[in-house]
Order: structure tokens, then C-alpha cells, then sequence
């Protein structure tokens, strides 16, 4: 992100949500605290992180609130997952399955929490035959880190059905890795919480934890708990007949100031895009830095929210029109249909970025996507958006139309 403030914001966000979940389990006095996988991203080596994790923890230890983890498949890779060492109120789950009975009043119901991590980041069969059966009378929690039936985006982990889960007798599952929250209901109640604090436009809309109440009866009530900082949003936006730079930077502001009324976290993060037929098009195109600058103008006098990216996909009017009097338009199509679909092209641009992706550090080298698809694709989006950046720009110039 190139706004350091906005940078700034994000890149201690998810600490804050946690901070958030430890201050959510001494306000409502909790059990206990699970954990199903995912704490860290990769092979995390920080210090600092593992001081913060520590840190947090000990609150909930002097409270004397138990921690039950999983590890997911990415922090399956953490060193700080095997090296940290935590209160004994912490319980990190192995590559065996276990069940631990937690220790309650007298009288009260017992609990009995099942889990199982995965030492390595590939899982490819369903672990679910490695958990031990329910121990009867006690209320069965299973915590599993799993990509259930497969999500979009989502690596397939430990994959199961509903009904796997159901068949176990468990009367919850805590479920992790899909970052979007899902929720089944009934004598098995299954929850996917998703996660506390969207990283990027990619994970948008609002974002939380599950409390759950288990009532004397062994019925299981869920809260959904708001926790992140910042909220991204993505706001599609039609400026079809906005003729005056004026009133399409006011239509922007509205936009925000609308998201901004319906979102419930602290921070509002929007990346607006612009589609439509209007005659600012090639301006914008041409302009969109300083479109930008008067976006985060409005943004920051509707207070707490935050541009990310504007994203112009407008064309003139005529633009569409199978010919037209205007050689830019038609040179627009002719780049559009011969230039950027021949093979020559294709493989210099190939050749191009094989070259800058080798110059890249490593953890960065997915930047044009993981696999040849999303390369493809990637370098086939990059190729219009130049198109339309130097048309925009040609256009511009051959109007005499000034910023």
C-alpha cells in the first residue's frame, strides 16, 4: 500500500483483532479459548511476534482461561509453533489425535475438547477417522482445520463433508482455514468463524469470532463477536452520462460516505471501481492519480475510511460502436484484437516478465500469479490496462484536453 498511514493501519491490524479476542475473553469470563489453526502465515520467525503471542496469552493464563491450538497449514511451517514456549494452560495439539477432559466444578457438565494438527502443509485426505470416538456424558467439542467440501481460493486441507462431522456424535466443531464465516445449526452445531481481520480487498466485508454458550442441557448458543480494526470493501460504481469532473469526484464521496454508514468496524478500507459510458473516460484514465488524491480528500473528511485503489473500466460514447470516426477509438480496437492476441506479442511479453519475476525476492515471486493460468491471465490483464493508459493518454493530447 503506498499511503504509509493506510500501510501503517493495516500491518497492525491483526494484531489489534487479536488483542480484541483476549479482551472478549475476559470481559465475558470464558472457559477457554480455541484456537483451529492459522495463527501464523507461513514460517514465521519474528521474535517480536512471538513476544506479542506470549504477552496475550499470559493475560488469559492469569485469568485462568484455557487455550486449546491446532496447528493449519501454514503454520504447520512455523518454527515459533514448535519453539515458543507457553503456560500450562495452553494446550498445543500434536499429529496424534488426543482428547483432554477439561477440568470443571463439581457437578458441572464435563467437556471434552478433541484435536489434531498437521505437522506438514499438505493434508490431501480427511483426518477425521483419526479422531477417538465421543466420551459419553460429556459434551464432545472437536476443533479441526479443514477446507470441508472446497472454497474458491481456498487449498484443499483435510477435506470432509457436513456429514462426516455430524457422524462423529460431537456436539460442536470449531472450524478454521476458509476465511469466510459459515455456520450450521442444530444437534451438531458446526462453525467456520472465518477470520478476525481481512489483510487485504481480497478478504472484505465484516469479520468476527463465535462465542459459544453451552447450556445445562448440552445446548449450544453462538454469538457472532465483531472484532477487526479495518473493513475492506469493494463499491462498484456507475458514472454512465457524469459529463463534469466536478460531479464525478462528488459521486465518489457519496459512495464512500454511504459504506462508510453501513460498516460497524473502526476503519473503512474501499477500492472503488469505476464502469460505464461517459465522456471523462480517457480523462480518467489519464488523470487517475489525481482522481485518486481528491477520492482520499473525500475519505478523509468522511472520517475513518480509506481509499485503497480506484479501478477505471469506462469507455467514450461510441467507443463501443463496431467503427468510428475516430482513429484513437479505432486504434484502441485494432491493439485490442490483432496486437495483444498474436503470438509474437504474447511471448515478448512472457520473455518480459520471466525477466523481472527472476530479479524478484522470493516471497515474492507469485506476484503474477502461482501457477501458468493465473501468469497467463495476469500478464493478459496488465497488457489492456497499458492499452488503455496510452490511449488515454494519446486521446488526451490529440483533444488538447488539460488535467
Amino acid at each position: 500500500m503506498r499511503d504509509p498511514g493506510l500501510a501503517a493501519l493495516i500491518g497492525n491490524a491483526t494484531r489489534r483483532a487479536f488483542v480484541r479476542i483476549v479482551d472478549l475473553c475476559l470481559e465475558e469470563r470464558v472457559d477457554a479459548l480455541l484456537l483451529a489453526g492459522d495463527l501464523y502465515d507461513g514460517d514465521q520467525t519474528s521474535m517480536k511476534t512471538a513476544r506479542f503471542l506470549a504477552e496475550q496469552i499470559r493475560r488469559l493464563h492469569e485469568a485462568a482461561i484455557r487455550v486449546f491450538v491446532i496447528r493449519g497449514n501454514h503454520d504447520a511451517l512455523s518454527r515459533i509453533t514448535t519453539e515458543l514456549t507457553l503456560p500450562e494452560s495452553v494446550k498445543v495439539f500434536g499429529g496424534r489425535a488426543e482428547t483432554v477432559l477439561v477440568d470443571r466444578d463439581a457437578g458441572s457438565l464435563p467437556v471434552a475438547i478433541h484435536g489434531l494438527s498437521f505437522a506438514q502443509p499438505r493434508a490431501p485426505e480427511s483426518l477425521i477417522a483419526k479422531y477417538g470416538p465421543a466420551v459419553a456424558g460429556a459434551v464432545n467439542i472437536g476443533i479441526l482445520h479443514t477446507s470441508l467440501a472446497g472454497a474458491p481460493g481456498h487449498d484443499p486441507y483435510a477435506p470432509c463433508s457436513l456429514a462426516d462431522l455430524k457422524a462423529t456424535g460431537f456436539h460442536y466443531w470449531a472450524l478454521g482455514h476458509v476465511h469466510r464465516r459459515a455456520v450450521v445449526e442444530g444437534p451438531c452445531t458446526i462453525v467456520m468463524p472465518g477470520m478476525p481481520q481481512g489483510r487485504d480487498v481480497n478478504e472484505a466485508g465484516p469479520k468476527s469470532v463465535t462465542l459459544v454458550t453451552i447450556g445445562d442441557d448440552r445446548s449450544i448458543r453462538i454469538e457472532e463477536k465483531p472484532t477487526s480494526l479495518a473493513q475492506f470493501e469493494r463499491i462498484a460504481l456507475d458514472v454512465t452520462g457524469v459529463e463534469d469532473w466536478p460531479d464525478l469526484v462528488a459521486l465518489l464521496g457519496h459512495a464512500i460516505e454511504r459504506a462508510r454508514k453501513r460498516c460497524a468496524a473502526e476503519h473503512l478500507v474501499v477500492r472503488l471501481r469505476l464502469a460505464g459510458t461517459t465522456a471523462l473516460a480517457w480523462r480518467m484514465r489519464r488523470d487517475l492519480d489525481l482522481l485518486k488524491a481528491e477520492a482520499d480528500e473525500r475519505a478523509a473528511g468522511i472520517g475513518a475510511s480509506w481509499v485503497e485503489k480506484l479501478e477505471v473500466d469506462c469507455q467514450a460514447p461510441g467507443a463501443d460502436a463496431g467503427s468510428s470516426a475516430d482513429p484513437l477509438v479505432e486504434l484502441h480496437r485494432l491493439i485490442g484484437e490483432d496486437i495483444l492476441q498474436s503470438d509474437a506479442f504474447k511471448a515478448e511479453l512472457v520473455a518480459i516478465a520471466e525477466e523481472l519475476k527472476a530479479q524478484l525476492p522470493g516471497g515474492a515471486r507469485d506476484v503474477l500469479g502461482a501457477d501458468e493460468a493465473q501468469f497467463n491471465a495476469r500478464l493478459a490483464s496488465l497488457a489492456r490496462e497499458g492499452t488503455d493508459d496510452v490511449i488515454a493518454r494519446l486521446h488526451a493530447g490529440h483533444r488538447g484536453v488539460q488535467p
